[in-house]
């Protein structure tokens, strides 16, 4: 394969993606590893905590939805813009938070805008690159989540000892806004794009032309193939919220870690994580360049990542903390590896034209069970005081959410649309 093909336009892309969602969850982690010293300031209960997340994720959920079918009427450059102004504006106003519906008010817009941040990126990959690349691309730039998650324990505490929380909030999001003008002045459509050659756009369009034609939401929930995806983001989404608002309290319960300790294991967590989520997409990517199916490329690769996540029951009596550390970052590793193949299904599976839509769907799901899981999470401990029955929880889910969607989708055929041809 020519260079300029490996090494083209649509790489840029995959690292302005890889930034925003490095952004993305730096602003949707800071809360949870403020928790302990905001509990104390403000006299939050762990239910209280559960509802600041909870009516994130509402907003979460139906913006989701709602982000997944505008981005697919307006395309991704605008519609990214969108929820990137939305989201960073409301993290900027955490900072003149002072009661817990002010919080729960700033942490709402949050949801609303990241709602838009994986249906812009998944739809810019499908317009970008050609399916057998797609897993590897999610990967990459589904890897920025952990990047987020270790840069958020390394900046903030330094930020927050020597400033103060509020201007944790101020100075992430102010420096944020660079992204924004880098996105609105790179982003176009292949075809659109004057740096992308004949060669690497014969590349991106190698696939089966799609059906013309738009794609409505009536069509799409009643495809088997929709709720093969948004069943598999139900079930597994609510463990990485877990991992990304709880784990902080969890060391600070089981360990008596606080803002200045959590850093490194934080750091080595998800540094692991995001060796799995670019590994699981390599994998399946790998395995169809050899010329393994895509059904059984991404099975395989996705059953091997879930396998990954079994030994998190045992975090809870690990006797030292860096063997904790080392189950919960090979948990994250395939909490990651797995989405990096789910999160590539939509393009599988339906035409470009539905991608956002679809993965909106799937969004909205896991955000709801991101609802629920939170809701139990704080139950669970406000009742007990022990992340077991929730890790419990967390372990089961990948495999259940495998085996429901090899029952809906057993080929992992493309959707049968419009004129009965498909993507």
């Amino acid at each position: 394969m020519p260079t300029t093909t490996r090494l083209g336009r649509r790489w840029i892309v995959v690292a302005l993606l890889f930034a925003a969602t490095v952004i993305n969850y730096v602003d949707r982690q800071m809360l949870g590893l403020l928790k302990p010293t905001l509990s104390v300031e403000f006299g939050w209960t762990e239910t209280d905590y559960a509802d600041i997340v909870f009516v994130f994720q509402a907003a979460y959920a139906v913006c989701y939805l709602l982000f997944g079918r505008f981005i697919d009427v307006i395309g991704a450059r605008w519609g990214y813009a969108l929820a990137f102004t939305v989201w960073n504006l409301a993290h900027i106003a955490h900072a003149a938070a002072t009661t817990l519906a002010q919080f729960m008010a700033a942490r709402l817009f949050l949801g609303a805008g990241e709602a838009g941040n994986f249906p812009a990126g998944l739809k810019a990959v499908a317009d970008w690159f050609p399916k057998q690349e797609r897993a590897l691309a999610v990967g990459v730039f589904n890897a920025g989540a952990n990047i987020g998650a270790i840069i958020t324990p390394l900046i903030v505490p330094v930020i927050t000892i020597t400033w103060g929380w509020q201007a944790a909030f101020v100075v992430t999001g102010l420096l944020s806004f660079v992204w924004l003008a880098a996105w609105l002045a790179f982003y176009r459509t292949p075809d659109q794009h004057k740096g992308v050659t004949a060669e690497e756009l014969a590349h991106i369009r190698s696939d089966p032309a799609d059906p013309s034609g738009k794609v409505g939401w009536g069509v799409l929930v009643t495809r088997r193939e929709t709720w093969a995806y948004a069943l598999a983001k139900f079930l597994t989404d609510p463990v990485w919220w877990l991992f990304l608002f709880w784990l902080p309290d969890f060391l600070h319960r089981t360990y008596g870690l606080d803002l200045k300790g959590f850093g490194p294991p934080l750091v080595a967590i998800y540094i692991l994580s995001d060796v799995g989520s670019v590994a699981g997409g390599w994998l399946s990517s790998r395995m169809m360049r050899g010329g393994v199916p895509l059904n059984r490329a991404r099975k395989t690769a996705m059953l091997v990542c879930a396998a990954c996540v079994l030994p998190v029951v045992f975090a809870t009596s690990a006797a030292e903390l860096w063997v904790a550390v080392l189950i919960l970052g090979l948990a994250t590793a395939g909490h990651q590896g797995f989405s990096a193949n789910l999160l590539t299904l939509p393009s599988d599976l339906f035409p470009r034209a539905a991608v956002a839509s679809v993965v909106g769907i799937g969004g909205m799901a896991g955000a709801v069970g991101g609802m629920l899981m939170s809701k139990f999470t704080g139950w669970v401990l406000d009742s007990t005081g022990s992340y077991t029955p929730i890790l419990l929880v967390a372990a089961g889910a990948y495999p259940l959410a495998l085996l429901f969607l090899h029952l809906l989708s057993p080929r992992l055929t493309p959707a049968v649309i419009g004129d009965g041809s498909g993507p």
